[in-house]
């Protein structure tokens, strides 16, 4: 029998389930090895109910947040709940069972248990570096199955009431081409999910197994009720979006809006890739999940109950839904052209929130070798900033990560230098056409890498390099995507994908990204503004000229 639990305790609860997952973030951040995590931030932790779903989660990664729950829900799927012990830890990576992304990206996960019954589930995603595979640090857009792209995990148990499992372990560090930072990023992960298990265990010795239970369902009924909410304000109908990818192919979708449902169809899409660019149909779902929760509901509340009234679907060996065993190592460049597929057909139903297309890449950076002054073996892996859209009232954001990436940084020169045999030796805004309007795109960015050290190589796979990024009302589309390669003899070679190119010594690798597009006509922009830009060096004198007409 429920008993009645006043709003007061509740919104405690769900504030303390936040606190927790803030907690776990911090832990994860103070002790993981590997600059993508303990820098760039590249990891998420969540607190799930007793079945997997979502009731809060830490900074980091929003697409990352909304994978826990499937992995967390592979585990009860896979286990008989006598398998799951208190002091128990999972993992997985892989993404045709709960590990939704790619199989850099481990998920580990833990019980939580309150007198014996077990309430909640911590869980910790984060990019480890290198898990095998073809190329070091695990992403090749040469790769044709998921064999080539590193150690699957297939929801496996690595700790048993407390205790490792060496021989576990040992296959994970031995697939390591550098296992102690494998090493030293699984133990910051566990550390994490341990604070979780303590702290809400405290949570539900201070109000009570039952009042905890209740008020996560409570809360969750409450992030329901918000969507639902939303969507009656936003207008009915089926609203149909259709953009290019780099290699000419159609991408389309219809988004059905009712006052009970969402409904993204992605369906008569392209075939999966033969190659990496595929996105499993978590991951799809993930995607539209972000694309629901900035067309509705503005407030923080974020767990299983708010996306109730969404629905996916998506054809069956599709690059939005492959089947195994097809490669997923670049699962984010396919996940962001979903989202911004979606973000594209409701991008007028809400005049406050509408942009322009982005920079949308995830823009993943993969350089290494061995360092010049030690001889270790370094991986440097890290997304890039770009130019977000134009919108109504204004200019787009200056190098920003993409939607996906959320409470994010990138990499201070200081540490790319010190940990690696790289010299950065500049970070600007991009100077290239692009993103013109009455309100202009976002500028990207233009860095250069100085290489070290012999038998470096690099490895990217930068989309929106081709089609760029979409303008709203008469504005310009943005800039592209891609990268130089700037031997020591002046020799210059343009990419956006790549994989393993050899560098030596004094060679450059100079980053593009892209600016967003703009809204409006160019010729409408305010003088003041062009002026403005100019006193920035957001644009030159020529282009002032070229674009808006400008006289001085």
């Amino acid at each position: 029998m429920k008993k009645e639990i006043d709003p007061i305790t509740t919104e405690i609860i769900q504030s303390s389930l936040q606190a927790a997952c803030d907690e776990m973030f911090i832990a994860m951040r103070k002790t993981a090895m590997s600059s993508i995590i303990y820098e760039v931030l590249d990891f998420g932790t969540a607190i799930t109910d007793s079945d997997g779903n979502i009731a809060a989660s830490g900074a980091g990664i929003p697409a990352f947040i909304a994978m826990c729950d499937k992995a967390v829900q592979a585990v009860i799927k896979k286990y008989d709940n006598s398998d799951i012990k208190e002091g128990d830890v999972f993992a997985t990576n892989d993404p045709y069972n709960g590990g939704v992304t790619h199989l850099n990206d481990v998920i580990v996960v833990m019980p939580i248990f309150s007198s014996g019954e077990r309430i909640a589930w911590s869980a910790n995603i984060a990019h480890w570096p290198d898990l095998g595979g073809m190329a070091p640090g695990g992403i090749s857009a040469d790769a044709k199955e998921i064999f080539q792209e590193g150690l699957q995990l297939p929801v496996i148990k690595m700790i048993e009431k407390g205790k490792p499992i060496q021989s576990v372990i040992d296959i994970i560090t031995a697939n390591s081409r550098i296992p102690q930072y494998t090493l030293g990023d699984m133990w910051a992960a566990i550390a994490s999910i341990r604070v979780g298990e303590i702290r809400i265990k405290e949570i539900a010795n201070k109000y009570g197994t039952e009042t905890f239970k209740q008020s996560v369902q409570l809360f969750m009924d409450y992030g329901e009720q918000a969507s639902l909410d939303s969507l009656k304000k936003l207008p009915k109908g089926t609203f149909y979006g259709e953009d290019l990818l780099d290699d000419g192919k159609k991408i389309q979708v219809k988004v059905t809006i009712t006052d009970k449902e969402f409904l993204v169809d992605l369906r008569n899409n392209p075939k999966q890739d033969d190659g990496p660019n595929n996105a499993s149909l978590d991951g799809t779902i993930v995607s539209a999940q972000m694309a629901f929760k900035s067309i509705s509901t503005g407030d923080f509340v974020c767990n299983a109950g708010t996306f109730r009234p969404l629905k996916v679907i998506a054809d069956e060996g599709s690059m939005f839904n492959p089947t195994r065993p097809a490669a997923q190592g670049i699962y984010y460049e396919t996940d962001i052209r979903s989202y911004d597929l979606i973000w594209k057909a409701i991008s007028g139903l809400n005049p406050e929130k509408s942009t322009a297309g982005s920079f949308a890449s995830i823009c993943g950076t993969f350089m290494g070798g061995q360092h010049p002054d030690t001889g270790a073996t370094f991986i440097i892996i890290e997304p890039q900033v770009g130019g977000w859209g134009a919108y109504s009232k204004g200019d787009g954001c200056n190098a920003n990560f993409s939607a996906f990436h959320g409470d994010t940084f990138n990499t201070p020169a200081e540490i790319s230098e010190a940990r690696h045999g790289v010299y950065v030796d500049q970070m600007r805004l991009n100077d290239e056409d692009g993103g013109e309007g009455k309100f202009r795109g976002g500028k990207g960015i233009i860095m250069d890498y100085r290489i070290r050290s012999k038998n470096a190589w690099v490895t990217v796979a930068y989309t929106r390099s081709k089609s760029l990024p979409w303008a709203l009302q008469g504005g310009n589309e943005g800039a592209p995507n891609y990268i130089e390669h700037i031997k020591k003899d002046g020799t210059i070679n343009k990419y956006s994908v790549i994989t393993g190119l050899t560098l030596e010594p004094e060679d450059i690798i100079r980053i593009h990204t892209g600016s967003g597009g703009g809204f409006g006509k160019p010729e409408d922009r305010d003088s003041k503004l062009i002026e403005e830009d100019l006193l920035n060096e957001y644009i030159t004198f020529e282009q002032a000229k070229k674009f808006y007409n400008y006289k001085k």
